[in-house]
């Protein structure tokens, strides 16, 4: 590990491989490569798809195509910097490069954090206040919440990556991650000096918990609506558009509130896959979730790609 006396000295970071055999490194990068085309492909799908049919232009889609947009912005923060150095057998990424990669995967997991929160919102209005659907999520109000989804995110951005990269590092420059993120950047600070950025991190957390425990209660209250309906079919199409906003925010924010708050002492191939629980596995699959039990969305997928392919044929 190489010493350093302050982060004015540091000129770039080394980031933890996957593996060290030549063989595993190229079989990183192409997992990681298919993983990464499969997220751009399914959450560009979603987009287009949300933005061409006017069906789908309600608040529930609006708010799943900000989310296709926030997954698709997380997993190029970190997957092609990774694939990159597993095929060149590197393990650099320079000051910058760490700090912008920090910032924006920061950016983007705490909007996703908030917009979660927001989507929670819309599920429970239209389910237990339906009467009120069209008042309380106008197109303006979907907008502006859209809108302080993203500003959110962007700020505890900010405050984070400019408390962090403050702080002097005197631990060296290798980061026990295969990305920049704020547990590994505080493990190289000097002793005591972390202290402000780590109330900071605890504050975020308990921002983050806040938002689980109102989407927890936003779907008590949509469940026990639900078990009252008389109708089997109501029910059905109701847990449709639920269960997957519910697995979603399950997966994506008890494993990154684990990564926050993990012991020291866990090794770091589980750290490695814990993060890559987190940061690489939901964008990738959040378009399947989703789609999976929405058929409306699949319809509209298909009608698309169908109508690509027999415009195409016919040029």
């Amino acid at each position: 590990m190489q010493q350093m006396s302050n982060s004015s000295s540091i000129t770039q970071f080394l980031l933890l491989p996957f593996a060290d055999s030549r063989e595993l490194q190229l079989l990183h990068f192409w997992l990681f490569l298919g993983i990464y085309l499969a997220a751009l492909v399914g959450n560009s799908l979603i987009i287009i798809t949300i933005a061409w049919d006017h069906h789908l232009h309600t608040p529930m889609y609006f708010f799943l195509l900000n989310l296709a947009l926030l997954d698709m912005g997380s997993i190029s923060t970190t997957v092609p910097k990774s694939m990159a150095n597993s095929l060149w057998d590197t393990r650099e990424i320079s000051y910058e490069g760490c700090v912008a990669q920090f910032f924006l995967f920061d950016f983007f997991i705490s909007a996703e954090v908030s917009l979660l929160t927001v989507m929670s919102y819309d599920r429970y209005v239209a389910i237990c206040k339906p009467l009120h659907y069209g008042t309380l999520l106008g197109s303006r109000a979907c907008v502006h919440m859209a809108a302080a989804a993203w500003g959110a995110g962007f700020l505890s951005s900010l405050l984070h990556t400019a408390s962090t990269f403050s702080l002097p590092l005197c631990q060296g420059n290798a980061v026990d991650q295969f990305f920049c993120e704020i547990p590994q950047i505080l493990k190289l600070s000097c002793s005591h000096s972390y202290l402000r950025e780590a109330w900071l991190l605890v504050v975020s957390i308990l921002i983050v918990f806040g938002c689980f425990v109102f989407i927890v209660v936003s779907y008590v209250q949509i469940f026990r609506a639900v078990l009252r309906m008389s109708s089997e079919q109501g029910r059905h199409k109701t847990f449709s558009t639920c269960l997957p906003h519910l697995a979603v925010v399950s997966l994506f924010i008890s494993t990154g509130t684990f990564t926050d708050l993990k012991p020291s002492s866990i090794s770091p191939s589980f750290d490695l896959v814990v993060s890559f629980v987190y940061s690489v596995v939901p964008p990738a699959v959040n378009p399947l979730i989703y789609s999976w039990r929405n058929q409306q969305l699949k319809d509209a997928t298909w009608k698309l790609i169908t109508g690509f392919y027999t415009e195409a044929m016919n040029c």
